[in-house]
């Protein structure tokens, strides 16, 4: 019984190794797109009393345009919506904001590339 497992072994790899080679692998044709690109920052925000500080960093070879967006706790207290930072290819940039009191929510958006 052990030679018929270690024989059927042996011929399982033999098989294998000479298939290899004949096997058709996908191929993306010159000129085409091998599927959605990966892009965009990953963008980390911390809030401290009123200020808000964004660091977004770009692993990607497409640049990112990044916006950082604060949204304050009290009617009186104006909300803003930061200018828009061009973050490229393996690049971290930071952001920053700030309301008067308190800080109700912060966010960014992202542009795509320029």
């Amino acid at each position: 019984m052990r030679l018929f497992h270690g024989l059927a072994s042996v011929a399982v790899a033999v098989v294998c190794v000479t298939a290899l080679p004949y096997v058709s692998h996908a191929r993306v044709p010159a000129g085409q797109d091998s599927g959605p690109r990966l892009s965009g920052a990953t963008c980390r925000i911390d809030v401290t009393g009123s200020r808000v500080t964004a660091h977004c960093h770009n692993p990607y070879p497409d640049p990112d345009r990044v916006s950082l967006h604060v949204e304050c706790a009290h009617w009186w207290d104006l909300d803003s919506d930061g200018a828009a930072v061009e973050a490229g290819p393996a690049q971290t940039v930071r952001l920053t904001g700030r309301c008067w009191s308190a800080v109700r929510s912060a966010w960014v958006s992202h542009l795509g590339g320029s």
